[in-house]
């Protein structure tokens, strides 16, 4: 995460037009080499290597941005905090005989051996890295949980352990609420939600995204289950995912009907219920933030996520300003499970929605550069991060796939999220706004209107601030819901003309 922020700031500075910052694999420097950011890949090159590449417009602009690598590797202020460096999980393990987790973050073909290293020193494990195999994966989490410990991943993006996030975390409210996931965004999106209601959580366990399969069975799921019946301080139980398999569904809610703590699940694009009395089925997640948090105070109705205000009037102002030809939406964004999520409400309002990431394989765009009618796409896929930062940190893709999207005529619709954090752009509603002042000004000249409409995903706590990120985006016009199932459900009533 670290070298992502790295390559960030390097392309900001002036007169770069690309950069990176990564270990030097053979898979990260086959990469840069097809990128046309370096030529010949070094003999002497080790996966051990830190290896920045930069095409600059000058010779003396790319040496200013190598000059300016020291700052970045170690600014000033968190030199101040610490200088104390450990080389291995068994170094910082001894000097840190008190921890309990750790948190691995290395090219794939390593995570194995680090995982392992930290489970025989008896710790959980955070595993940040992807590109493991499921054969390891299984190894791993086996290993684990005969010692009885988590192995949180692979590709595990969040995670909040006692009030301490990891990856991709939020600041949020303690309280009762207990969460599994195996969706990132989808567990930012509820726990944010949970404490914006006033709420709060006592844990939020990353399990990875594949977990509930049928091949991994819910290890890591399980175990968590079993650690949240056992934490006193966790009266509801709350778990998110994509469709599970259908053995493995009914493993976890058997587990969960034996805390005889009440429970929400959220599979989302799956409809799978339970007849259990004290499990409690939601189909968005909003829902699902709403329901726990009811359970959690005893109530007999669910706290409201109230709309913006004039919301219809908004939505029909929208529709007016639109061209008879612009018949499309465009969803572009940087979580996975809200894109997912976007996809399973605009689905009944639009029918087909196309992706690279779809709930429908038939709907699997043939080229996930190109979106065909109505469409979302996750651009935070593989396919599009190798080798540049995720789009939570660096808006450079998302702002040129929004300026090409909105230079359709067919397109009238734009639907996006924000997603804040620790980890996550200092201002991520304002590395956007260019690009969606630029596309209206283009959209402008040809006669034709544009309907932006957002969610964001985050807290008051946060460092960016949610209020603040809200309201800069309402003071360009955009339309901005308080969840991401209604700004999908806004954005398809607008694209189809429906009436509010």
């Amino acid at each position: 995460m670290k070298l992502m922020q790295i390559s960030q700031k390097l392309r900001a500075l002036d007169g770069i037009k690309n950069a990176a910052a990564i270990m030097a694999t053979e898979a990260n420097l086959a990469m840069l080499k097809e990128a046309g950011l370096i030529r010949d890949i070094p003999d002497s090159a080790s996966a051990n290597d830190l290896i920045v590449a930069v095409e600059a417009l000058s010779v003396d602009k790319g040496n200013e941005a190598i000059q300016s690598l020291d700052s970045l590797l170690m600014p000033g202020e968190l030199a101040a905090v610490s200088d104390i460096t450990y080389k291995s999980i068994e170094a910082a393990s001894q000097a840190l005989p008190g921890a309990n987790i750790a948190v691995v973050s290395v090219p794939g073909e390593y995570a194995k051996l680090e995982v392992a290293k930290a489970i025989e020193k008896g710790l959980h494990t955070f595993l940040f890295s992807d590109n493991i195999t499921i054969e390891e994966e299984i190894e791993l989490k086996e290993r684990a949980r005969e010692r009885g410990l988590l192995v949180m991943g692979p590709g595990c993006g969040t995670a909040i352990i006692n009030g301490t996030g990891l990856g991709f975390a939020n600041v949020l409210n303690k309280g009762p609420v207990g969460v599994i996931a195996a969706a990132g965004t989808g567990m930012q999106e509820v726990t944010c939600l949970i404490s914006n209601l006033g709420s709060g959580i006592t844990h939020a366990i990353g399990v990875g995204g594949r977990d509930l399969s049928e091949e991994v069975g819910g290890i890591t799921t399980l175990q968590a289950v079993k650690m949240l019946d056992n934490d006193q301080n966790t009266d509801v139980l709350l778990l998110v995912s994509k469709p599970p398999s259908d053995n493995v569904a009914a493993k976890v809610l058997e587990a969960l009907r034996e805390t005889g703590k009440p429970a929400v699940i959220c599979f989302l694009g799956s409809d799978l219920k339970s007849d259990d009395r004290n499990i409690y089925s939601a189909s968005t997640l909003d829902e699902a933030a709403a329901r726990a948090v009811q359970l959690s105070r005893k109530s007999t109705r669910k706290p409201k996520i109230n709309s913006p205000n004039n919301w219809k009037k908004l939505l029909q102002e929208s529709v007016k300003s639109l061209n008879p030809g612009q018949k499309y939406l465009r969803g572009l964004y940087s979580g996975g499970t809200l894109c997912y999520e976007a996809q399973q409400v605009l689905g009944p309002i639009l029918g087909d929605v196309y992706s690279n990431a779809p709930l429908d394989k038939a709907l699997k765009l043939r080229d996930s550069s190109r979106s065909e009618r109505n469409s979302c796409v996750d651009l935070g896929e593989e396919e599009f991060t190798v080798g540049r930062p995720h789009p939570m940190i660096d808006a450079t893709l998302r702002s040129e796939r929004l300026l090409s999207e909105a230079s359709k005529s067919s397109v009238g619709v734009i639907l996006f999220d924000i997603v804040l954090g620790y980890v996550a752009s200092p201002d991520p509603a304002g590395d956007l706004l260019p690009a969606i002042l630029e596309a209206r000004k283009h959209a402008k000249k040809k006669g034709r209107s544009l309907v932006f409409v957002a969610h964001v995903c985050g807290t008051g706590d946060d460092p960016q601030v949610l209020g603040e990120q809200e309201e800069k985006l309402r003071n360009h016009g955009v339309l901005v819901f308080p969840t991401n199932a209604m700004a999908s459900r806004a954005s398809g009533l607008i694209t189809s003309r429906e009436e509010m």
